[in-house]
């Protein structure tokens, strides 16, 4: 690719990021329209959880199929491809009939949203060649992330009081539509040197476990724990997991090596990342049932209840980036944790009058735990790889912050699901008891995983694996 001018490599940022944002607000939107939805549909709570879930394991499932096309196609035609099939799925999903065709047409926009953000940091990456003009374009990348979680909030809940909940998907369409138009002007066509081999059968081991996995959660509650549906849909993940492993071993270039789990840090980064994340989906989807069902706001009220947790995430995650820089990603790590299970706690004690000060100190404080883990999740899987395995181990770590996610609403919402009794409205807060309980948990494993894989053992295991990667080639 020939070097661009500095006007034209900060136009290809722009663009990129654009997508970014659309995509990463898209998350939020959705959280907040949840009711409104539940209420149009006469829709269940799983319902509702597979209107997320079913866009977050779709995109889980194929992030990995995505990077090493448009590594062997062209990062440009498949990001033009994502932002394309995203806009039709945002369309389709504005204009849905029902909810069974609301969480299929949410299939339709991950499926665009797998060949969109992946890809745009890969154009990033290889537009801007120079270390140091790098690491200030991938700064705007993350900023532009808190700045979408910062405003989903507040744009979602004014789109669903003032118009209705389609208009959600509606604000996605123009916004696509420009990002094709602009990257078919600006954005150059690139390729690897060597493109990795597609992987068609650990792929469908990946789909048939997360899919068995999830479904068999958010199901049990209304099929039954003990059930042949439920028993069969974990027995199912836990077969294609352990035809996943041998697998994978065998192939020249798998779609996941498990040999890379042998490094601590790696294997630690992925729990952590599945664990923070987990406790931002299940968040993030009860509290919009909570603050709208059970305390009666409108969703603008509600977005904005929320904007302190963003604004917490937009103004840390930079700072947590320069503690890792300087210091590891120890400290960080540690106190993310610690403001997690911390917010875990405090939600224990909310009820259906709970005080507002207190609400808001809640979302502070998770806000401040989750600002300061996220960042190091990348940097400590990284760290455990040899330099020419880094953009795989952050495909993983991407990877798993999307199937915590998904884990998080499935567990958490069924919790809630499995234990209320009688209208929401005055069952939520007793049910959901438990699922705080487990976000306070997740906030701990969180903490001591952070302690725990950035010590002189874990950079053993890591130095270890390097090792041996060295003498196998």
């Amino acid at each position: 690719m020939p070097e661009l001018t500095y006007r034209r490599r900060m136009l290809v940022l722009a663009i990129c990021c654009l997508s970014l944002f659309v995509v990463s607000m898209d998350n939020t939107i959705v959280n907040l329209a949840l009711p409104s939805i539940q209420r149009e549909f006469a829709a269940g709570v799983s319902s509702l959880q597979w209107t997320v879930d079913a866009y977050s394991l779709v995109l889980a499932s194929l992030l990995m199929l995505s990077g090493s096309t448009a590594d062997r196609l062209g990062r440009r035609r498949t990001f033009q491809t994502g932002l394309a099939v995203f806009t039709i799925g945002s369309l389709l999903c504005s204009l849905a009939p029902n909810v069974g065709l609301l969480i299929v047409f949410r299939m339709v926009q991950a499926v665009g949203g797998s060949m969109l953000n992946p890809v745009a940091m890969s154009i990033v990456t290889n537009t801007f060649t120079d270390p140091r003009e790098r690491a200030r374009a991938i700064g705007v990348w993350g900023g532009v992330f808190g700045i979408s979680m910062a405003l989903g909030p507040v744009i979602g809940g004014a789109l669903v009081d003032a118009i209705g909940w389609r208009s959600i998907f509606w604000i996605n369409v123009p916004i696509g539509v420009a990002a094709f138009v602009l990257a078919a002007v600006f954005v150059p066509e690139s390729r690897a040197a060597r493109a990795r081999r597609v992987d068609p059968v650990g792929q469908l081991l990946v789909v048939l476990a997360l899919g068995g996995l999830t479904y068999a959660i958010i199901e049990a509650p209304h099929a039954g724990w003990g059930s042949p549906q439920t028993i069969g849909c974990f027995a199912l993940a836990v077969a294609a997991v352990l035809c996943l492993v041998p697998y994978e071993k065998r192939r020249a270039e798998p779609l996941i090596d498990p040999r890379f789990f042998t490094s601590a840090p790696f294997s630690g980064a992925t729990l952590i990342a599945m664990c923070a994340f987990a406790c931002l989906g299940g968040f993030l989807f009860l509290n919009a049932i909570y603050l709208q069902n059970v305390r009666g706001y409108s969703p603008l009220h509600a977005g904005l209840l929320t904007l302190p947790m963003a604004a917490m995430i937009f103004a840390l995650s930079p700072v947590s980036g320069r503690i890792v820089a300087s210091w590891g990603a120890r400290l960080p790590l540690v106190v993310g944790g610690v403001g997690i299970a911390a917010a875990g706690l405090l939600l224990t004690t909310q009820g259906a009058h709970s005080p507002l000060w207190l609400l808001v100190v809640t979302y502070l404080v998770f806000g401040i735990g989750f600002g300061m883990v996220n960042p190091p999740i990348t940097n400590t899987a990284v760290s455990g790889m040899p330099r020419e395995q880094a953009g795989v181990a952050a495909a993983v770590a991407s990877t798993s912050r999307v199937v915590g996610g998904a884990l998080g609403v499935a567990v958490l919402g069924a919790v809630v699901t499995s234990r209320v009794r009688g209208p929401i409205e005055t069952g939520f807060v007793p049910a959901s008891l438990p699922a705080w309980e487990i976000m306070a948990a997740c906030g701990l494993a969180v903490l001591v995983l952070g302690f725990v894989t950035t010590g002189a053992w874990a950079r053993g295991t890591a130095q270890r694996f390097v090792e041996e990667e060295r003498v196998a080639a």
